[in-house]
């Protein structure tokens, strides 16, 4: 008699224990997540003044005497339930920020705001998708041997787009300490871009504080090439952020004109260093900065459509674009046995070679040669540009009825056990996670239809 596989077997004698509801209310009120923490231990809430007991929880009348709670990974090649929620937030985050909501005013969206894209420059040419790929008449070669050109069409999803038409002519060092310095490159791009809206009015550079503030929210997005363009959305208040109109100098115009003009000239010199020298790292040539329109009869982009752009991307992992692996790599073999195309493999010899010089420890190239040297997080933001994801995640939990009772004391007991699924567990969540999603999709179409 054939036998079951491993996972339905499993599934099967989590059917039949006792305790399945309650385990099920665990696995619904996580949503299904693919990798929840277990965790042991209790809570008890007293009353502030008398000290009396109003209300006790322990995991020792829970199945396996254990809670789940989410995992809270961002990245939806390793938790669709968490990532949904993510983009969720991150959509709300984003959205407070243009059209006001979360403590935000609804002014915000009459202020000069802008979607900036800021991209890496070239490293070497690539293959890319289009009528013709990169066509040309003279059918040189490079030092190599290997043409210059390409005037194939190549589809959209071919594996070749992205790739480099040499991979000895292209510049993989600078292209790995490039992204070691993008995030050090945003930073002086936003104090120039200050500065030059100070000058631009004849105001002392120092003082621009005191007359408006620059507030902002930045996603970072790998291309098919394997290099990471950063999205923004740019926005000018006053000195004391949403809750202050900007000054009447600080136009939209005005706005573009200093981050096109900032983006040009800023850079980031590396650290010297006897094999590589001392490299200028800058933005690439291609700039774009938009105005989001205030109204639905505006031109430029809308802002619920901005707002899911960037939630979109910030679920997105290296390994959704073939730009590197969601998980660290720890030796040189892990390097070599990494389901990467040959060009990112370059890029990751190259952190790990350049991360065993002592002039580039500071950068920790080795810990980030799974995201070939990427140190940024996905998501940041300025303080004062909206809400913050733990405002959101407080604002869920008192919603659903988790959020500390007032006048009281709460005492907390807790210790990690274990994180996971068992593979019948694991087949069990995911059509719970699917059953939320679909249902939340249907949730969602039927409120458009009564629009």
């Amino acid at each position: 008699m054939r036998q079951l596989p491993e996972a339905d077997r499993d599934a099967i004698r989590i059917a039949q224990d006792p305790k399945l509801p309650r385990w099920l209310e665990q696995i619904t009120a996580t949503g299904g997540c693919s990798h929840p923490v277990h965790l042991s231990g209790s809570t008890t809430t007293l009353d502030g003044t008398t000290g009396e007991i109003l209300h006790h929880y322990d995991t020792r009348n829970e199945p396996g005497e254990r809670l789940l709670v989410r995992c809270r990974n961002r990245r939806a090649t390793v938790c669709p339930a968490c990532s949904r929620l993510h983009a969720g937030d991150t959509f709300h985050l984003v959205r407070a920020g243009l059209l006001g909501g979360k403590n935000v005013p609804g002014t915000v969206r009459h202020r000069p705001r802008l979607f900036v894209t800021l991209t890496a420059p070239s490293f070497g040419p690539v293959h890319r998708t289009g009528e013709a790929c990169r066509p040309r008449r003279d059918g040189g070669t490079c030092e190599h041997g290997r043409s210059l050109g390409c005037g194939a069409v190549h589809a959209p999803d071919a594996a070749v787009i992205g790739q480099p038409l040499c991979a000895d002519c292209y510049d993989h060092t600078a292209h790995v300490l490039w992204h070691a310095h993008a995030s050090k490159l945003w930073d002086r791009f936003v104090i120039d871009v200050r500065r030059r809206l100070a000058s631009s009015v004849g105001l002392v550079q120092s003082h621009f504080a005191d007359h408006a503030r620059l507030s902002f929210a930045r996603v970072a997005e790998y291309q098919k090439r394997a290099a990471v363009h950063v999205h923004a959305v740019v926005r000018l208040d006053g000195p004391n952020g949403p809750h202050d109109e900007p000054p009447a100098w600080g136009t939209t115009e005005r706005l573009i004109d200093a981050v096109r003009a900032s983006a040009r000239r800023v850079l980031v010199r590396t650290p010297y260093s006897l094999a590589v020298g001392e490299l200028e790292l800058r933005w690439g040539a291609q700039v774009d900065a938009r105005p989001l329109r205030a109204d639905a009869d505006g031109d430029g982009p809308d802002d619920d459509a901005v707002a899911a752009y960037v939630a979109k991307y910030v679920t997105k992992g290296a390994s959704d674009t073939g730009a590197g692996t969601d998980h660290p790599l720890s030796t040189w073999a892990d390097i070599e046995s990494a389901p990467v195309s040959d060009h990112v493999r370059t890029l990751m010899r190259a952190c790990w070679r350049l991360g065993g010089l002592p002039e580039y420890t500071p950068l920790n190239l080795r810990t980030w040669a799974h995201t070939l040297g990427y140190r940024g997080h996905i998501l940041t933001k300025s303080r004062a540009y909206s809400t913050t994801y733990a405002a959101l995640r407080a604002d869920r939990a008192h919603h659903m009825g988790h959020a500390d009772i007032p006048d009281t004391v709460t005492e907390r007991h807790w210790r990690y056990v274990d994180s996971g699924h068992s593979p019948g567990a694991a087949l069990i969540a995911a059509g719970v996670a699917e059953d939320i999603a679909t249902n939340r999709e249907i949730a969602r179409e039927e409120r458009e239809a009564s629009r």
